[in-house]
């Protein structure tokens, strides 16, 4: 189903969630694939999720913002957001006495110009069901497309900025076939130690397994187990032990067929000869005689086979010996590697492969160690070819970051990515790699995370946003502006204009300079109905959002604060 696209929002109910069609998203036609090309968020429909009952929030380009009295639940938003970008589906954010919630987001550009379906239902008992133009995907599917259409920085980002690994990371992301040959270096060099470390560990140890691989592979292959054989062969040992019951039976059937003072035979035969007269004279009692006949020798053919079943009264030892035999073996294979004949087949095949490694290793041992040390000095290799790629790329992105970071208040600050030299490689290459930074003219650069305050760690995280994190056509900034204010708030509000005339910019604020730039501010306002708390969004319109900036100022809207939020907007 296509909906077309809507300029303003409503608080009309969402959708139905529509039924699934198994197919996976990955194949040439499918919805991701289809998908491939789409612009900016078009709609989010949400139901049930927190304190959101129903809403349906038309979505423009450019910068948008959501302001609200504390407590109003702005970050709702970018929680239904997260959901379809695989978020942890936490059953709290169930509405209060709903089964379920359902966030579905609908973005610009798909076949013909329709809008393209994205969407999550979660519910009470935690299953979660993902889906993309309505086919049911796993949420992993979901998350690995939301992520190339949406990016969060979610209020966290910037502390998270703190971790090395995340400061390696910003790096090694511009570099990254450099990256992607060391870790093939490093893997193969500490898979061949491991082998290496495990052959000189214990010449005893590997000896015992040895040992035990080699007596399971045997005691299996001298059986040489088939697939299916015991059902038939269960059945012959039936047949076996039961002769004699067998033999009695085909005795029975050949007294009534042909032994029997009176039986089927005689009365057939005496059948035939009544019909010799008509049959003369008369052609279809002619060929009844002849059907008769036929009858009288099938009889006399099963009565044949019948007294040979009739003399086996008794089974052949050798036979029954040989068919238990057989089971017996079975089974104990099954009891010890089973439970199923195919099990012991696959484990079979297992050990076969593992002593033929062991074998391999024992013939490797004398080479093994020169194989190391050379996968070794290819990680050195490797490794400093990283290190020369980070050196070369970190100076520019440092001077990218720097001129973002000045622009937004922090006219003297330095920043660049320091490589140390660790003693020996880590699964991340030969150095560590961290931001030092210092806001302060005449200060040395220091680690980040010793030295930045939060406002100014919130701007280093929005530079960073803003260069390296604006890949995609929708980005989310939830309250990235935490700790800031005055001119630095403002030169914030203008790199986020900035952003928004290539992207499609949402920020959750509450910041007035902020708010004062947008292009759509909408505001997310929480009320009592009928006992229930209910958050509802809303675009405002130029005089509603005059008094919302005024509020945000000042905390009511005075006629000054109505005179300094129009000198705002102005500005």
């Amino acid at each position: 189903m296509t909906r077309k696209a809507r300029s303003a929002p409503t608080l009309t109910p969402p959708a139905e969630d529509r039924p699934a069609a198994q197919a996976s998203p990955a194949g040439p036609g499918s919805p991701a694939a289809t998908a491939a090309g789409l612009g900016r968020l078009d709609r989010l429909e949400v139901r049930n999720l927190a304190t959101i009952r129903e809403l349906d929030l038309g979505f423009q380009g450019g910068l948008s913002v959501f302001t609200g009295e504390t407590g109003a639940g702005k970050s709702i938003i970018v929680d239904a957001l997260g959901l379809l970008l695989g978020a942890r589906a936490n059953t709290d954010l169930i509405r209060t006495g709903e089964d379920a919630l359902l966030v579905t987001g609908f973005w610009q550009g798909g076949p013909g110009g329709e809008e393209f379906s994205a969407s999550r239902r979660v519910t009470q008992q935690g299953r979660s069901v993902a889906r993309l133009e309505g086919e049911v995907v796993s949420v992993r599917e979901l998350q690995e497309w939301a992520q190339a259409h949406l990016t969060i920085h979610w209020q966290h980002s910037a502390v998270s900025l703190l971790t090395p690994a995340n400061q390696r990371q910003l790096l090694d992301r511009q570099v990254p076939d450099a990256a992607r040959a060391y870790s093939a270096a490093y893997a193969a060099w500490q898979d061949a130690a491991r082998r290496h470390a495990t052959l000189l560990a214990s010449e005893r140890e590997r000896a015992r397994q040895l040992d035990l691989l080699t007596f399971q592979a045997q005691e299996i292959a001298q059986v040489a187990p088939q697939p299916g054989e015991e059902e038939p062969l269960q059945a012959e040992l039936n047949r076996l032990a039961n002769l004699d019951t067998i033999a009695q039976g085909a005795a029975g059937a050949l007294t009534l067929l042909t032994d029997g003072d009176e039986n089927a035979g005689g009365f057939l035969a005496e059948a035939i000869r009544a019909l010799n007269a008509s049959a003369k004279y008369d052609e279809a009692s002619a060929q009844l005689q002849t059907e008769l006949r036929t009858a009288l020798d099938s009889l006399q053919a099963v009565a044949g086979e019948l007294r040979g079943v009739a003399d086996a009264s008794a089974p052949d030892p050798e036979e029954l010996a040989r068919v238990e035999a057989r089971l017996g073996a079975l089974g104990k294979l099954r009891a010890k590697y089973g439970p199923t004949l195919e099990d012991v087949l696959e484990f079979h095949a297992g050990v076969e492969a593992e002593l033929a490694q062991l074998t391999r290793d024992e013939q490797d041992a004398g080479t093994l160690g020169e194989e190391v040390a050379a996968l070794r000095a290819g990680v050195d290799r490797a490794g400093a070819a990283l290190d020369a790629a980070r050196r070369k790329r970190g100076g520019p992105l440092a001077k990218e970051l720097v001129a973002v970071i000045r622009e937004l208040g922090m006219p003297h600050a330095r920043l660049e990515f320091h490589l140390a030299p660790l003693a020996e490689p880590s699964a991340h290459g030969l150095s560590d790699v961290t931001l030092h930074f210092t806001a302060n003219p005449g200060e040395d650069l220091a680690p980040l995370a010793d030295v930045a305050s939060g406002g100014e760690l919130s701007r280093v995280m929005l530079a960073i946003s803003t260069v390296l994190g604006a890949e995609t056509p929708a980005v989310v900034f939830d309250e990235v502006d935490a700790g800031i204010g005055g001119s630095a708030a403002l030169a914030v509000a203008a790199q986020l204009g900035r952003l928004a005339r290539e992207r499609q910019v949402f920020v959750v604020t509450h910041l007035a300079q902020i708010a004062a730039r947008a292009d759509h501010h909408y505001k997310v306002e929480k009320s009592v109905e009928g006992g229930r708390t209910v958050s509802r969004v809303r675009l405002l319109g130029a005089e509603e959002r005059l008094e919302e900036i005024a509020r945000m100022l000042s905390g009511n809207t005075s006629e000054a604060a109505l005179k300094h939020a129009r000198e705002l907007l102005t500005s």
